[in-house]
């Protein structure tokens, strides 16, 4: 392995560590499951995770700082989609691995 191919690892760790902290906030996780096959607004997340927008807001910002969701203005209202289904694999993974029944 050359020097160069180690610091390029190197950064692609340092992406994966921020993503795993970003998946490591149980509100986040069930915004994602809730986008996995479809879009939706922030009044339905709110809804739908039982949070108040402000909070739902700051989710959607994180997810959407790193490239995670991206939105769509619909008018005044903004809709909200998974920019990639394949973020959900962890959560799929670790759902297996403790039979689906919350720890």
């Amino acid at each position: 392995m050359t020097k160069k191919s180690l610091k390029s690892d190197k950064k692609i760790f340092q992406r994966n560590a921020e993503i795993y902290k970003l998946l490591a906030n149980a509100i986040r996780l069930e915004i994602l499951d809730i986008l996995k096959d479809r879009e939706a607004s922030l009044e339905e997340l709110s809804d739908l995770v039982g949070i108040r927008k402000p909070n739902t807001s700051q989710h959607l910002a994180i997810l959407r700082y790193l490239r995670i969701v991206t939105v769509r203005r619909e008018g005044k209202k903004a809709m909200y989609k998974i920019t990639d289904k394949r973020i959900n694999e962890p959560s799929k993974i670790l759902q297996k691995l403790w039979g689906k029944k919350p720890l």
